[in-house]
């Protein structure tokens, strides 16, 4: 008979389907477990799997007597009582790198398009100014990439998945990063305020956690500068979101482009109004290769930890 493996977050059925076929899946769709299952049906249930961002506490734990193994689908892990887990014995796995070069891309697509101010040029041919020689402050010529100084905050696979890209557009890359690879052609800064002082363009890849709960602030925001630009592929809890949309209203920053929000999926307008923002809903790692790099860490964890084994991608 199939192991049992509760599904606590929401995640569509076909990317939990090459898991089920494997195991025997409950799914809680998003909700306490105990609005969709009996006591009884939640006894002997041993492993979770969630998305790493969604909450999940003491008191989930708690409803599962048995629980042994939570699985994150996907890198992040910021969502999971670490303490609770820990005191109840309880090991973390997630699915490191399978999304990176996705969320690269995305974050190399953010910046152009945001720098680039593809989006009012979009509009601009659409609504017939550019048939119609309208005059237009956003059609004036932009800064190219050439020579711009990209400053990447948190140097994971993804991280320097970015930089690699961004070297390519003929730029210069700095990071920082609590480690200093040497190992790496890029300019390393001690700490995120000089990284900033440094950039003409911050992409916040950095792990989210209480130490990077908005990091960047509207005194970081102020030192990015009016030329600055902002991009988040990270977690929406490293940015102050109402810092950056008053710095976006002030001018007090050029633009942002964001694939991740504080309250998500909830989005405040005055963010997607800005035309000089450029906001997609929390989709980095959602391609194809993607989703089957990170359904194979899944099954790998989930076979290990079902055969006594140590999960295949622990977190420490």
């Amino acid at each position: 008979m199939p192991d049992k493996v509760l599904i606590y977050s929401r995640f569509p059925k076909a990317m939990m389907a090459r898991i089920g076929a494997k195991f025997e899946l409950m799914d809680a769709a998003g909700k306490p477990p105990t609005d969709k299952f009996s006591a009884d049906d939640l006894k002997d249930v041993r492993a979770l799997i969630t998305a790493g961002g969604q909450p999940l506490g003491a008191d989930v734990m708690d409803m599962l007597p048995s629980l042994q193994a939570i699985v994150c689908y996907g890198t992040g892990y910021d969502g999971v009582d670490l303490k609770a887990m820990k005191e109840r014995g309880i090991v973390l796995g997630n699915s490191p790198a399978a999304n990176a070069a996705a969320v690269a891309d995305l974050a190399i697509m953010l910046m152009l398009t945001t720098t680039r101010r593809l989006l009012p040029a979009d509009d601009y041919l659409r609504s017939g100014g550019w048939a119609n020689a309208k005059p237009s402050p956003l059609m004036t010529p932009p800064r190219g990439m050439p020579g711009r100084r990209i400053g990447i905050y948190g140097m994971g696979e993804i991280g320097r998945k970015i930089a690699s890209r961004a070297a390519a557009f003929e730029t210069e890359v700095g990071y920082a990063n609590r480690t200093n690879y040497t190992d790496l052609p890029y300019r390393y800064f001690p700490d995120l305020g000089s990284l900033v002082d440094w950039c003409d363009v911050l992409i916040v890849a950095v792990r989210a956690g209480p130490e990077t709960q908005h990091v960047i602030d509207a005194a970081m925001l102020k030192r990015l500068g009016k030329e600055g630009y902002i991009v988040n592929i990270s977690r929406g809890s490293t940015i102050d979101q109402a810092a950056l949309i008053a710095a976006l209203a002030d001018g007090a920053i050029a633009g942002a482009g964001l694939d991740v929000f504080e309250k998500e999926p909830h989005v405040p307008d005055a963010l997607s109004g800005f035309p000089n923002v450029v906001v997609t809903p929390h989709i980095g790692g959602h391609t194809t290769e993607s989703h089957v790099g990170m359904q194979d860490c899944v099954i790998a964890n989930l076979d290990a930890f079902f055969a006594g084994k140590s999960l295949a991608y622990g977190v420490t």
